[in-house]
C-alpha cells in the first residue's frame, strides 16, 4: 500500500503542476511593441486560452506517450521468447518515440516563430 502511495505521489508530483501552467501572452507584448492598443483586453485573452489548450494538449500527448512505452516495456518483459511480441513491442516504442520527437520539434517551431515575431515587433517600435 505504501509503496502504491509513493508511485501515486511522484507521477501525480510530475503531472499534475503542470496542468497548473498558463502560456505568457506573447501576442499581447507583440500588439503593445507594434503600437496597437490593448485596451479592454480581458485577464484571459484569446492566445492565452490557446496556449493554455496547446498546453493540455502536451501534457495529455505526453501521458498517452508514457503509457504506450509502459505498454510496449510490460509488453516486452512478459514475451517470454516469442518473437511477434517482441517485434510488436519494438514497433510501439518506435512509433511512440517517432511521435514525440514531432511533438518536442512542432513546440520548438512555434516557439521561435513567436519569439522572432516579438524581436521583430521590438525592433520596430525602435525604429519608428
Amino acid at each position: 500500500m505504501l509503496k502504491k502511495f509513493i508511485i501515486l505521489t511522484i507521477f501525480g508530483g510530475l503531472f499534475i503542476p503542470t496542468l497548473f501552467c498558463f502560456a505568457q501572452d506573447p501576442l499581447q507584448n507583440i500588439a503593445n511593441e507594434a503600437g496597437y492598443k490593448t485596451e479592454g483586453v480581458t485577464e484571459y485573452s484569446f492566445s492565452e486560452t490557446v496556449g493554455t489548450y496547446i498546453k493540455g494538449i502536451l501534457v495529455i500527448l505526453g501521458v498517452i506517450f508514457f503509457v504506450l512505452t509502459f505498454y510496449a516495456g510490460f509488453l516486452w518483459l512478459t514475451a517470454s521468447g516469442d518473437e511477434s511480441k517482441v517485434d510488436t513491442a519494438k514497433k510501439i516504442i518506435t512509433g511512440a518515440t517517432i511521435g514525440l520527437i514531432i511533438i518536442v520539434i512542432s513546440y520548438g517551431i512555434t516557439s521561435f516563430v513567436l519569439t522572432n515575431i516579438q524581436k521583430t515587433a521590438q525592433l520596430q517600435k525602435i525604429g519608428k
